[in-house]
């Protein structure tokens, strides 16, 4: 006669044991979810963070009018308080009169660290394209915008000069003008008015 009453406690056993291992791993497998979680919202915050509270902004715009339209735009930048660094480099300007629309990306062919012979006679408008905006530092307290480079941050101002003749062929009177100052994150600038009725004097204000 053979004995099995110990064959009940082993198949217990090795039930108990798979249930341990199983437990554990899929103990692991929960830290490791939790872990990439806290990873992810952590990150998501500070995206977030940094896209809400960095950003440029446009104090106003001026325009050249050469008698019938206006044939340059330059745009003041500033970034937002409390706003990091913005590479304007990596800044786009989306522009458009109603009729046509273009894209502007910086050009280091057109570059001034100052405004050193009036706002449109310091750079040489020619050498923009459709495609492209130059840049001319008012104030850069830390040197940071260079033409390599052209990083603002806190207190710089910035001019951001348009070819209004190669985008749209000049602006017109009661034209109405609109676009926003894309930065890599971060809050837009924008862009919005309607060009006077007559044009009288060379310089005209236009936000």
């Amino acid at each position: 006669m053979s004995n099995d009453d110990a064959a009940i406690g082993i198949g217990s056993l090795i039930i108990f044991i798979a249930m341990i291992l199983v437990a554990g791993i899929v103990a692991s497998v929960i830290i490791q979810t939790m872990n990439s979680l806290q990873q992810q919202a952590l990150l998501t915050g500070e995206q977030t963070i940094r896209d809400i509270s960095s950003g440029v902004k446009v104090t106003h715009v001026s325009g050249y009018n050469n008698g019938s339209k206006i044939t340059q735009l330059a745009v003041f930048v500033r970034t937002t308080a409390g706003s990091n660094d913005i590479n304007l480099s990596s800044t786009y300007i989306s522009l458009s009169d109603s009729a046509k629309h273009v894209v502007l990306n910086y050009t280091t062919k057109c570059f001034s660290s100052t405004v050193s012979n009036g706002l449109f006679s310091t750079l040489n408008s020619s050498n923009l394209t459709s495609t492209t905006y130059g840049i001319m530092v008012v104030r850069d307290i830390d040197s940071s915008c260079t033409m390599s480079s052209p990083t603002i941050n806190d207190d710089d101002l910035v001019v951001l000069l348009i070819n209004a003749t190669k985008c749209f062929s000049g602006i017109s009177t009661r034209t109405d003008v609109s676009g926003s100052i894309v930065p890599e994150y971060g809050i837009n600038g924008v862009i919005s008015f309607t060009t006077p009725s007559v044009y009288v004097d060379p310089i005209v204000e236009l936000q």
